[in-house]
């Protein structure tokens, strides 16, 4: 197997899943970017990092970025001797904007790129469920590689998404707050099983939250309700759910973004609107692009089925 020479660049998204109702399964690109490259080097992994995560994250191996890329290395057949990776890191981490899985597709695009025929030797279909596989869900990797607004699952075959093109209407603006939330303790705050009618209500707003983002952003508000998750996590995070509620008062249609604690407004935020000390607001627009290899980006038009079938 050959590999590339010099240096190659990726730029990953910001992305925020479940978007309220859709649990595990809806995602969106968000215009806030980590950019990272790499290229072969001399024996060893080696890992530079500016901005968020610098003078914490791990400077070897064991970075994300480089565990990733060891990981689509081995699907695609030979791992170098060794490599040098610099990342340029914006997406805040631990905060619900998706930062792990940017990290895990900067990584696996990276390999790609700097493999000789790396696209075909690890297609897009296999990258999506590499991805996925090393994230343990779709629902934010599906939006990170794709752009826009993204539908994921999991069938025994791997990972699956749909990426469609949200209306203009939609306005995203994230409240980052100081502290730092824990993916896997706010999904331990979730109980085994929830009522039906809060199920029923919740599957339908977010058949519902599909319509109001592709098509009717009026819709937005009732179609941001949600009975199955935000609920269980409100009292691990209580700043967080007073300002989800404090927004659908003033008629914003917000939600936590991904396991929180950041919130996510999809709709404009009323002129005045204090949230508060301690909140970084950040008005943004939806990345309809995914991650950008060299100035190339996946060619996913809206509707097309990921993986492609047959």
């Amino acid at each position: 197997m050959n590999f590339v020479e010099g240096r190659v660049r990726v730029r990953v998204p910001a992305t925020s899943a479940n978007l309220g109702p859709g649990f595990d399964a809806l995602g969106l690109a968000l215009s806030l970017y980590d950019e990272v490259s790499a290229r072969i080097g001399l024996p060893g992994y080696r890992v530079s990092v500016t901005g968020e995560g610098a003078g914490e994250l791990p400077g070897d191996e064991t970075h994300l970025v480089v565990r990733a890329m060891l990981a689509a290395f081995d699907e695609l057949g030979e791992r170098p001797a060794g490599v040098d990776v610099e990342c340029v890191n914006r997406i805040p981490q631990a905060r619900g904007l998706g930062s792990s899985s940017a990290a895990i597709v900067a990584g696996v695009q990276l390999a790609r790129a700097l493999t000789v025929d790396g696209q075909t030797r690890l297609d897009d279909t296999a990258a999506l469920r590499l991805a996925a596989r090393l994230e343990g869900h779709p629902d934010n990797v599906a939006p990170c590689l794709l752009g826009g607004f993204t539908i994921a699952w999991t069938e025994e075959t791997g990972s699956i998404a749909v990426t469609l093109a949200p209306v203009k209407g939609v306005q995203p603006t994230v409240f980052v707050p100081e502290e730092r939330g824990l993916t896997a303790e706010a999904r331990a705050a979730l109980p085994a099983t929830v009522p039906h009618a809060d199920a029923a209500l919740t599957a339908g707003r977010a058949a519902l939250l599909v319509h109001a983002l592709t098509t009717d952003p009026a819709l937005l508000l009732p179609a941001t309700e949600d009975r199955l998750h935000q609920g269980y996590r409100a009292p691990g995070m209580p700043a967080t759910a007073a300002l989800v509620d404090a927004l659908r008062a003033a008629g914003v249609a917000a939600v936590v973004s991904g396991a929180g604690p950041t919130v996510l407004a999809l709709t404009p935020v009323p002129t005045g609107f204090d949230a508060g000390i301690g909140w970084q607001t950040h008005e943004l627009t939806v990345d309809v692009t995914g991650a950008l290899v060299e100035g190339v980006h996946w060619d996913t038009p809206s509707g097309t089925l990921l993986p492609q079938v047959g």
